[in-house]
């Protein structure tokens, strides 16, 4: 067991909350991208349907949750961005800007 002490639930903001919550995704979205192996395109962990999946579940958290993240907001917004535009690069046959994962809610995002 940890020194750490543990934290209840109850007591962490919601900021940081929403804030691991969209690190976690972010996280997921670039491993299922391939983006942690040195050649993404032949990564073992690579798939693209279950980064759609991701990324498009983070943008829904961005765009609900924008008011409340303050100053963590612009960061996790080029984050989403940034795995937006791995996405669309990572695809054999790309989605139209607006068409991609998450981009219904976020707007389009151009390479």
């Amino acid at each position: 067991m940890s020194d750490q002490p543990v934290r209840e639930l109850a007591d962490v903001p919601a900021v940081e909350v929403i804030s691991r919550a969209a690190v976690m995704l972010m996280s997921s979205a670039a491993e299922k991208l391939g983006l942690s192996d040195p050649d993404p395109d032949n990564s073992p962990h690579r798939d693209l349907d279950e980064a759609r999946r991701v990324i498009t579940a983070l943008a829904g958290l961005v765009t609900a949750s924008v008011e409340y993240l303050g100053p963590h907001a612009g960061p996790i917004r080029e984050g989403l961005q940034a795995l937006q535009k791995a996405f669309r690069e990572s695809s054999a046959h790309p989605d139209e800007p607006g068409k991609g994962p998450g981009e219904k809610l976020t707007g389009p995002v151009w390479t």
